[in-house]
């Protein structure tokens, strides 16, 4: 009975001295995900577990009529008249569609045919307009004001990675506290589900949600999942993205009528824009395959609201919901144990490796499988955070020969510290650098944050030159700042949007976090006008305009980025209401674009706005730029322009 009693003290005093750096992570790791600074990389594995589904069936409920460039073209006017919408809409009630959502704004008149749309929205009872509630607001169509049930919001809100995860399903309106303001896709879905006899109500076990029969749609708290400190009144939910793309017919397809008759009845048709021209587009990595990486269509996002909806009244595909705070940090907190438990049955370090990577391969299958069948977002980051750290900090020492560590309790106890800090700075932390940037809206010393971000940013610079050093390649693609490599033989104005969507989404660039308003238009150039090195100076010359906003406009709230034709100029352009620099020193970035205008036969610009702003412009003319296409000149790229401003 004595020796048990030794061996069970023993024991204590070994569990006691090898768990604490353990416990110490474990409550590092909990206090960063209580702080928001584990959201983006929660995000990004949410979006990863999406992206990584197997595909689905198309939903055939919902069809989408996207207006392109090619149906433009063939009108010649932008925006579409009121006439071709409404001659649209009298078309598509000829095969009797359940409901029908324009995703179009038409608060003002585009003329010919406003009178036709009137009268299209009067006889058509199944037609639901749209409005905007939040800033900027949008009013709805005048004809609808009096039939406020016929209106649905689009208002969407991305999270602080500039990606966009949730829906709204419904607003107080700033106006009057008792008007209704639900949204687009709500309605539609409500409106296809009341034809099958599914009506909807306050959810029973959340009174502040919305049920459809026998489902309760899962809302998002404020903090819900990864999320931490939501604000706002809105109704929101998650979008469980469609691993399928949905039929989508041009307004051309419509007028020559090539489509089957099948396609529209009793479906829920979606009209809305789907050419860059018109700025409608958000940002999302948990939908594969897109034309432009990590771009959707605004009318595409609603009808994957729309679709998700459906399916889990219908079909019994689940939402994503979370669970309960209590139970989320249970889980955190197992899993914080688990290695330190391999590491006392093991004590062997390639053992105790080899244990945590597999406990880590089971963590993330637990969370892929639990997405994928039951729509349950776990936390899996933070778990696989303190699994990785623990199971790699415990296994050099936390019960490595335990008979020798009741030796020096205080020798003991100061290398185990020092060991577990070492690796928490050395190692997994660093990741999550671009993470904690966002602690700044959290209650936390900025001046302590920028100290330490500082720090790191020296380290991950030096390997950010060291990967610049070869940015055009043999394959004529470029490798841009922000480390995305595009192909250079693609089209110059989807080049132009991928710098832009890529640049705007670096962490490095500290004003960018102050961005409110970012818009971009590019109009198209053929090909034939421009080489492949003038493709890749005119991509580094919009990155570096872009980075220089970052930079140096100092509290920027609006960027706007545009390419446009007139009398005969392509003018790219980048304005910004930020500080800007004070100094009107000709730098390296200066003379580069001046280099790059002289060689395009056009000119630079960089002028001030009053009271505040930059504006930065390079024109030249397509057709004279190539003439020099074809002379024997080699163009030599400078891969570190982005440190230098313009």
């Amino acid at each position: 009975m004595r020796r048990l009693w030794i061996n069970i003290n023993t024991e204590l005093k070994i569990w006691q001295r090898a768990a604490l750096p353990g416990l110490t992570v474990l409550i590092l790791v909990i206090l960063a995900r209580i702080t928001g600074s584990l959201q983006v990389l929660e995000w990004m594995l949410l979006d990863t577990f999406l992206r990584l589904r197997p595909p689905e069936p198309v939903d055939e409920r919902v069809v989408i009529i996207g207006i392109n460039d090619a149906d433009i073209a063939k009108i010649g006017q932008y925006p579409v008249p009121d006439k071709e919408i409404a001659s649209l809409l009298n078309n598509l009630e000829t095969y009797s569609p359940r409901v029908i959502g324009l995703d179009i704004f038409k608060d003002v008149t585009v003329p010919p045919g406003h009178e036709e749309l009137v009268s299209s929205f009067k006889n058509n009872k199944n037609i639901i307009g749209i409005e905007k509630v939040l800033h900027p607001a949008i009013a709805p169509p005048p004809t609808l004001i009096s039939e406020p049930e016929r209106v649905g919001i689009v208002d969407v809100i991305p999270d602080n990675d500039a990606k966009y995860r949730r829906y709204i399903l419904y607003s107080p309106s700033p106006q009057n506290l008792q008007l209704d303001k639900f949204s687009l896709g709500y309605k539609l879905a409500k409106a296809y589900l009341e034809a099958q006899g599914i009506t909807d109500s306050n959810g029973q076990n959340d009174p502040d949600t919305i049920q459809f029969g026998a489902y309760e749609l899962p809302s998002v708290s404020s903090n819900f999942g990864g999320y931490v400190g939501l604000h706002g009144g809105e109704l929101q939910v998650l979008i469980n993205f469609r691993r399928a793309k949905f039929r989508t017919l041009s307004l051309n397809d419509i007028k020559a009528g090539k489509f089957e008759a099948s396609w529209l009845r009793d479906k829920i048709v979606l009209i809305g824009n789907i050419h860059n021209s018109a700025g409608e587009s958000f940002y999302t990595s948990a939908i594969p395959e897109q034309k432009i990486a990590g771009q959707i269509y605004g009318v595409e996002y609603h009808a994957h609201a729309i679709s998700q909806i459906l399916a889990a009244v219908l079909d019994g595909r689940p939402m994503l919901k979370a669970w309960a705070k209590p139970w989320e940090y249970i889980w955190i907190i197992v899993w914080g144990i688990i290695p330190i438990s391999i590491g006392r049955l093991t004590q062997s370090v390639w053992k105790n490796l080899l244990g945590a990577g597999v406990a880590g391969i089971c963590l993330i299958s637990i969370g892929y499988v639990s997405l994928l069948f039951w729509g349950v977002w776990i936390p899996i980051a933070p778990s696989l955070l303190t699994l990785a750290i623990n199971g790699v900090g415990l296994s050099a020492f936390a019960f490595y020969q335990h008979d020798k560590l009741l030796r020096s309790k205080i020798d003991e106890r100061q290398h185990t510290i020092k060991y577990a800090f070492n690796l928490i700075h050395a190692g997994p932390l660093q990741t999550l650098a671009n993470s904690l940037h966002h602690l700044r809206a959290q209650d936390i010393p900025h001046e302590q944050i920028i100290s330490q971000f500082e720090e790191l940013n020296l380290e991950i610079r030096k390997i950010g030159d060291f990967l610049e050093a070869e940015a055009l390649t043999h394959n004529q693609s470029l490798l841009l700042g922000s480390k995305l490599k595009i192909d250079l033989k693609r089209p110059i104005n989807d080049l132009f949007y991928e710098v832009y969507s890529s640049t705007l989404e670096r962490k490095d660039l500290k004003n960018f976090e102050t961005l409110k308003v970012k818009t971009r238009s590019f109009d198209p150039i053929d090909d034939k006008y421009l080489n492949i090195e003038q493709k890749a100076e005119l991509c580094q010359f919009l990155e570096e305009a872009l980075c220089n906003v970052g930079k140096h406009a100092y509290g920027v709230k609006r960027v706007q980025a545009s390419g446009t034709f007139s009398d005969g100029y392509y003018t790219l352009r980048i304005e910004d209401n930020g500080l800007g620099m004070s100094s009107d020193t000709e730098n390296k970035g200066t003379k580069q674009s001046k280099n790059l205008a002289k060689k395009l036969n056009g000119k630079f610009k960089r002028s001030s706005r009053t009271p505040r702003g930059t504006v930065c412009e390079l024109s030249w003319a397509p057709l004279k730029s190539h003439s020099f296409k074809n002379q024997k000149k080699v163009f030599k790229f400078d891969n570190h322009r982005l440190n230098d401003e313009i």
